[in-house]
């Protein structure tokens, strides 16, 4: 019952982070490129930021957010590893 509580979290945070990328990359890269565009960021388009840095940048913060949520979560069930990595 533990690790099926702990795997249904772990999923449900991967879950979040694939929506989070997909909306970013696909959504604001792709889909909402040309509204984005009227929007100027640092002298370039919004739309196309996104496409070419905001959907890297969004990947990088998605993994240290899903890094510090499964140190949580670790702790949360006891399975935090130990000083060693061990």
């Amino acid at each position: 019952m533990k690790s099926s509580s702990y795997w249904a979290e772990n999923i449900r945070l991967i879950v979040i982070c694939l929506v989070i990328w997909f909306v970013v990359s696909f959504g604001f890269g792709i889909l909402l490129v040309e509204p984005l565009n009227e929007i100027r960021l640092g002298g370039y388009k919004l739309g196309f930021w996104f496409a070419q840095q905001g959907s890297i940048y969004t990947f990088v913060a998605l993994i240290f957010w899903y890094s510090h949520k499964m140190n949580q979560l670790d702790k949360k069930y006891n399975l935090e590893e130990d000083e060693q990595g061990e």
